[in-house]
């Protein structure tokens, strides 16, 4: 008999308040734009039988009003939160632009060799992530999930699927609310859509 598929849907959380901001574990809610981007990505979408998510308000708060509205329920996994970004947390990227040029720069390029000052080693956050998505994929095999997240934790989630260099995340667009796809059979991950629609 084959093997069910266990299907991961991402999401990326919506705009959060206070504008355009290097949050990290910064712990904003979403703003009402942030809210009405994330039903309306959602609107009309598959019929998930879990919802996972990142304990970060502007993940979590949609998550478990999603979990309410459809009746399913809705678990919170630390090793979803978004990397930590030491001194660079709550700053505008324009004022990082202007005082340490460099150091931005290095970090888009290659996050993994290049972190921000105080921050969370880019290894470390990627080793939490790959273990959060171990026990998802063993906990809820054949299952149809949700996963509600951030840029930094999505990329690395497709980074691992597709065999992707981790210091090359930054190549790849992850904007608010976008929707991507991991479909695993007979443990075998691929990409089936990214920045699609459900």
């Amino acid at each position: 008999m084959p093997e069910e598929e266990t299907v991961i849907d991402l999401i990326r959380h919506g705009e959060p308040v206070g504008g355009v901001l290097i949050r990290g574990q910064r712990d904003d809610p979403l703003s009402e734009k942030g809210w009405n981007q994330m039903w309306s990505a959602v609107n009309g979408g598959p019929h998930w039988q879990h919802i996972i998510a990142s304990p970060l308000l502007r993940c979590a708060n949609f998550a478990r009003d999603l979990g309410e509205r459809l009746n399913i329920p809705v678990t919170l996994e630390t090793r979803l939160g978004e990397i930590g970004f030491g001194d660079w947390e709550g700053v505008e990227p324009a004022s990082l632009y202007r005082n340490c040029p460099e150091a931005i720069e290095n970090f888009w390029a290659n996050p993994v060799i290049h972190p921000p000052p105080g921050g969370e080693p880019f290894t470390s956050f990627q080793t939490r992530v790959n273990q959060a998505l171990d026990t998802i994929l063993c906990d809820y095999a054949g299952k149809h999930l949700l996963v509600v997240a951030h840029g930094g934790v999505i990329r690395v989630i497709i980074a691992q699927v597709l065999g992707m260099p981790f210091g090359n995340i930054f190549r790849m667009d992850v904007p608010y609310a976008a929707a991507s796809r991991i479909v695993v059979e007979r443990a075998r991950p691929r990409l089936s859509f990214h920045c699609g629609s459900f």
